[in-house]
């Protein structure tokens, strides 16, 4: 399989490939809304309410983290997550530009 040419590609577009693989799994989207609907979050509710192993969902949450959409706290030996508002915003912005600057060009 070849490499990616990411130089090739705008910082925001490199930023938003980013963001839709992150976003293109399923059980993301249901962590992502799960989270957004609780006060505050610890993996094994996750766990419980996602239907899938500890270390998958720990795998899942760390992606997430990755584009800075997740934040938490160490609290003893339980991790509690949360929405980063501002990063939501900003994931949003760029969703928005990206979709609102698309002509409809249908043929």
């Amino acid at each position: 399989m070849g490499t990616t040419k990411t130089q090739i590609f705008t910082t925001a577009q490199n930023e938003l490939a980013t963001i839709f693989k992150v976003l293109s799994n399923p059980a993301r989207i249901a962590i992502i809304q799960y989270i957004s609907q609780q006060q505050s979050c610890i993996c094994n509710d996750i766990v419980e309410e996602i239907g899938l192993a500890q270390p998958t969902i720990s795998q899942h949450l760390k992606e997430l983290k990755s584009i800075g959409l997740l934040k938490g706290e160490i609290e003893g030996k339980t991790v509690c997550y949360c929405i980063d508002l501002n990063k939501w915003n900003e994931i949003q912005s760029q969703l928005n530009s990206f979709f609102n600057t698309t002509q409809a060009n249908c043929c």
